[in-house]
């Protein structure tokens, strides 16, 4: 079946079907063709999320990418963080995409005439050699950092790694925890949904209903020259993306006044786990990282504060211009936007969540709402049970490799270690039998968006890196011709993890 036809085609019955009949593709060592993925998309300095449909750096990405580049060349590693820091801007702000020069206007939408960034941001402190986009993405850099670091000491050492990201790790922080404070509450705001990175998501709806569309003519979608329609965001959303993004920009980049502000769990739990990862480079770097500990767990006190919802047994997204009592320290619900997504399950990352809401997210994850480990074996983007849900339309339904990778981590933090393997194990799987697919259907495992995605490849090599569970090993001994995963490298530590290893 041609690619085409394969992403428009649509199964009449949902089944489960994780595990086609094997190729000599599909039978190739995960680990290479993993690694043959990242080197495809390499571009010197960075690697592309996809040649075709992402064809510049984006921030978010670069960070999962770094994490499993770090097993293969922990250089190169080093390298995508840095570059993608050498285009942050004076105010702190790291730019969700930096964009390359030699890359048509015309491949991507938005562009860079589109963003403006060294006119419209000069007040911000947008750099003048390299042209960004004006928003953020979620700041999993330090953690990706530090673990990067992880991977070769001495080379990290003898480049001075650390001591060069450190400070703009540092202010990258700064600006979230104080520009973006819009509700005054302590949490970061996200002021577009592509900062949250989770487009299209139904939490957005109701948010984004106020936003009046740019007209359809005003801008040309170059994704749907690589995507089937029906796997990406409807014209009507990008309209109000669009319009957003516009207005932000006309106003110099400035957060205070912007019409979309949403304090999302996923965008302050992956803030959080990064601020950890400072506290341990700054000891590192033989500063004292306490401080920043204590922040860390007074933001894990206010993410629960805020965004907990006990009825739904999870978090919840606020929505802070709808919500007329999100000043100071309130803990209404007023405002907390009720649509159960992936982004509310996320904060099961933080190793210092109290004892019973770490219980109940992990039964909403295997609950009906999610499913996994029953119905689905990867976490679906959003609720099973909304009235939103879509298989494969981007983040309304489908599943991610990062965010299944996140709670894997999150899962064995907080002991879980059976379900954190089962979920390991499904990544992997799935990973390798959609050709690192960008998303998946949850039921069916069928491959939606681009393949050869850099972060599901980057994401499988790190987790190829962990010892592997009791079942995959008896397949690996009855199939060596798929290639076992490199053991001389040692699995994460207790610091590195949480979480005991075996």
């Amino acid at each position: 079946m041609d690619r085409t036809a394969q992403l428009t085609a649509r199964p009449t019955k949902r089944e489960i079907a994780y595990d086609p009949p094997a190729t000599p593709t599909a039978t190739a060592s995960l680990h290479v063709r993993a690694a043959e993925v990242l080197e495809a998309n390499w571009t010197g300095g960075s690697t592309v999320p996809s040649r075709n449909l992402y064809p510049h750096q984006w921030s978010w990405d670069s960070a999962f990418i770094a994490i499993g580049l770090r097993h293969v060349s922990p250089l190169r590693a080093q390298t995508e963080l840095e570059t993608l820091l050498a285009a942050q801007w004076a105010d702190g702000r790291v730019p969700h995409i930096v964009f390359n020069p030699s890359v048509p206007l015309d491949a991507y939408f938005p562009s860079p005439d589109f963003w403006r960034s060294s006119t419209a941001g000069h007040t911000a402190g947008a750099p003048r050699t390299v042209q960004t986009s004006g928003i953020v993405q979620p700041p999993v850099h330090a953690l990706a950092a530090w673990l990067v670091h992880r991977a070769d000491p001495g080379l990290s050492l003898a480049r001075g790694f650390l001591a060069r990201v450190y400070p703009r790790l540092a202010a990258w922080h700064r600006y979230l925890l104080h520009r973006r404070d819009l509700g005054g509450g302590g949490l970061a705001s996200v002021v577009h949904p592509w900062e949250q990175g989770m487009d299209n998501s139904p939490c957005w709806d109701a948010p984004l209903a106020r936003i009046t569309p740019a007209p359809p003519r005003s801008f040309r979608r170059a994704d749907l020259d690589h995507g089937a329609a029906e796997d990406r965001p409807t014209d009507l959303d990008y309209g109000r993306y669009v319009r957003l993004a516009a207005d932000y920009r006309d106003a110099g980049y400035a957060d205070g006044a912007a019409e979309f502000a949403v304090e999302d769990p996923a965008f302050n739990a992956l803030l959080i786990a990064s601020e950890h990862a400072l506290a341990r480079i700054a000891d590192e770097l033989g500063a004292p990282g306490s401080a920043r500990r204590a922040r860390a767990e007074r933001l894990t006190a206010t993410l629960v504060e805020r965004l907990w919802h006990e009825e739904s047994g999870m978090f919840l997204c606020r929505d802070l211009r709808g919500d007329t009592s999100a000043t100071g320290h309130g803990t209404s619900a007023a405002g907390l936007v009720r649509e159960r997504s992936v982004s509310g399950l996320v904060p099961l990352l933080l190793p210092g969540l109290p004892g019973d809401i770490v219980a109940a997210l992990v039964r909403t994850v295997g609950g009906p709402h999610f499913s996994l480990g029953d119905r689905t074996r990867l976490v679906p983007s959003y609720d099973l049970l909304g009235e939103a849900f879509d298989p494969h339309r981007y983040w309304r339904g489908p599943a991610w490799f990062n965010t299944s990778w996140l709670l894997e981590r999150g899962l064995r933090t907080h002991g879980e270690r059976e379900r954190a393997d089962a979920l390991r194990e499904a990544v992997l799987d799935l990973a390798g039998t959609t050709g690192f697919a960008e998303y998946a259907d949850p039921y069916t495992g069928e491959a939606c968006g681009t393949t050869g995605f850099s972060w599901t490849a980057a994401l499988a090599l790190d987790l190829l890196h962990q010892r592997p569970t009791p079942h995959e090993r008896q397949k690996l001994d009855k199939s060596p011709q798929n290639g076992a995963p490199p053991t001389d490298t040692a699995p994460f530590d207790r610091s590195d993890r949480g979480g005991d290893r075996g």
